[in-house]
């Protein structure tokens, strides 16, 4: 029987959804901190490069900063809820006892 995940309870999901908002605007600042810093000690030490190079220097640590830290907010966000616990992940009794070596 499946369990009844705690983010069914509209409740329990507003108030999981504004936490996560609140990791991502808190990602956000920390994301534009760092590659403000980061295009600033790149100008500091090769001066004056092609602005195709920043560009893309601020991009690529944008969107891996954002993506990994959305992607561990969401980890965050179905651990904290209970919402794991709540997933049946038996195998089928057919799998229970198969090893490598049966083919």
């Amino acid at each position: 029987m499946v369990q009844k995940s705690p983010l069914d309870d509209p409740v329990n999901a507003a108030h999981a959804w504004a936490r996560y908002r609140q990791i991502m605007k808190v990602l956000m600042s920390v994301t534009v901190i760092t590659v403000a810093l980061a295009l600033g000690l790149l100008f500091a030490f090769n001066g004056a490069i092609s602005v195709h190079y920043y560009i893309a220097v601020a991009l690529g640590i944008s969107f891996t900063m954002l993506l990994g830290g959305g992607l561990m907010g969401l980890a965050f966000l179905s651990n904290g809820t209970g919402h794991d616990e709540s997933v049946d992940n038996r195998l089928p009794g057919r799998d229970e006892f198969w090893t490598p070596d049966d083919k």
